[in-house]
């Protein structure tokens, strides 16, 4: 029998008043109960009432057979009828232990000294009642009342038992004997008091107090879990609040894109496309409107950039280097791109990193949200590598491939605030990888991250370019910046 039943009356172990789990077969236990029937604290305690009321009348049978058989000591049939009475009403007593402990305890201890004086005095009989009521009351009655109770209950029960024991017995049985054993004198009754003091402390304050100790285990063990609980809740939801707060956004500002202005350039286009060979002017004349709405675009393509940007990034003035730290809280920053993650890499090297770059293939241009979103991983990433590995080597490779640039960045395991939060290397923690994320699915990129083979952690972005898309915005943003 073992505790995990809550306090309130919920299902659980019969002998159970807390909520914390027990050892593993306590589950298929509960679920045997449940099968029966027994799902509530009240019919498990009744069980258990039951239960304790057979074993203990067949207990007591069976010693005062023993008693008569092997030390003489002959109990009339009316008093051992008596006794078991008795011990079995006491163990029924168990079925409010938890609706009502108190009355529980009172009860099995008043029903203890009616067992006291139906046998000799020199015969105890203990009933295990009082011990599951202790205990109860330990778990459920607070402490400092349950000093009081015990006091109460232990005195209480010393002095009736002083008064009463073996008063109902047959003292035929005991006083040509043992003329002595019942007291005589004041001084007689002060030493059978002692006595009784002595053997009864034990019985109630020993399982109170473990049952104190149990409980209070229990309840620091469910504010733990509630705590952990509570944590893991609110980081879910501050996570899926940045997350549809960042989605938001971004919907937002390419939609005032497209239902503005890529919808008029599609269908001034088409028009041109009719006119070409039929009327070259008005086909011209499309064609500069085009031009000019395309333009507009992309000024509307760098607002949305704007709107991305780090809280704190401020553009600088016109023609002045990228000096960016990576403190979001840094102003003077322009709008970084895939051209200046060597920039970058210069940064992290000057703060002490070890960082090999690599640039493959042939460099294009690319529209400026995915500019800005290969910039923004290669940041995150060496980060992430700077605050988690600390001191290990990083290596960041670009590479401009005919259909796709690939950013991928590996760094090897350090000695950072991995090793001392007892954290593998690398790991994933906060919202970095979540903005990252978001960024990639914003372009049309693939992202991939996860721990290497032999140690590390990569970050991969993959993505795809339209290299003719590519190079008209390269010739856009060369001609707006007068190149």
């Amino acid at each position: 029998m073992t505790e995990s039943s809550p306090s309130t009356g919920a299902p659980g172990d019969i002998l159970g008043s807390g909520g914390a789990a027990g050892p593993p077969w306590t589950g298929a236990f509960d679920a045997t109960l449940n099968r029966l029937g027994l799902r509530s604290a009240l019919a498990r305690d009744c069980l258990l009432a039951v239960v304790m009321a057979v074993a203990s009348g067949v207990l007591l049978r069976l010693a005062m057979d023993f008693l008569g058989s092997a030390e003489g000591i002959e109990i009339p049939s009316s008093a051992a009828t008596a006794v078991t009475v008795a011990a079995c009403a006491q163990s029924l007593m168990l079925c409010v232990r938890r609706s009502n402990p108190v009355l529980c305890l009172a009860a099995t201890a008043l029903a203890q000294v009616a067992i006291a004086a139906f046998l000799p005095p020199h015969v105890a009989a203990q009933g295990v009642a009082p011990l599951i009521a202790a205990y109860t009351c330990g778990i459920l009655v607070p402490q400092n009342r349950l000093v009081r109770l015990l006091a109460a209950v232990i005195l209480l029960h010393t002095a009736l038992a002083t008064l009463v024991t073996g008063t109902l017995s047959d003292p035929a049985l005991w006083l040509e004997a043992l003329p002595s054993v019942r007291p005589s004198t004041s001084g007689e009754y002060l030493v059978l008091a002692a006595g009784l003091l002595v053997s009864t402390v034990p019985v109630y304050a020993g399982p109170a107090f473990l049952g104190a100790y149990a409980g209070t285990r229990r309840r620091y063990t469910d504010l733990l879990r509630a705590r952990a609980a509570d944590a893991i809740q609110r980081q879910h939801e501050r996570a899926e609040a940045a997350i549809k707060a960042e989605r938001t956004r971004m919907a937002r500002e390419l939609h005032d894109i497209a239902a503005h202005h890529l919808s008029g350039m599609v269908v001034q286009a088409a028009a041109a496309e009719r006119l070409i060979g039929r009327d070259d002017q008005a086909a011209r004349e499309a064609t500069a409107w085009v031009r000019a709405q395309g333009r507009r675009t992309l000024d509307s393509l760098r607002l949305v950039v704007g709107a991305l940007r780090d809280p704190g990034e401020d553009p600088a003035p016109a023609g002045t280097d990228l000096m960016h730290s990576g403190d979001p809280s840094a102003r003077g920053a322009p709008v970084p791109g895939a051209g200046e993650v060597e920039t970058l890499v210069r940064i992290e090297r000057e703060l002490g990193a070890q960082i090999s770059f690599g640039r493959e293939g042939a460099v294009y241009p690319l529209p400026p949200v995915a500019d800005v979103t290969v910039y923004r991983v290669a940041q995150e990433a060496l980060s992430n590598a700077r605050e988690h590995a600390a001191g290990a080597e990083v290596r960041l490779l670009l590479h401009y491939g005919t259909s796709r640039l690939v950013l991928q960045v590996d760094n090897e395991e350090g000695a950072g605030r991995a090793e001392r939060t007892g954290q593998t290397a690398g790991a994933p923690r906060g919202l970095g990888l979540l903005g990252m994320r978001e960024r990639a699915h914003l372009v049309g990129a693939t992202l991939e991250t996860g721990p290497m083979d032999g140690g590390g952690w990569r970050v991969r972005l993959s993505l795809p370019v339209d290299r003719e898309i590519s190079a008209a915005a390269g010739r856009e943003a060369a001609e707006g910046s007068g190149v």
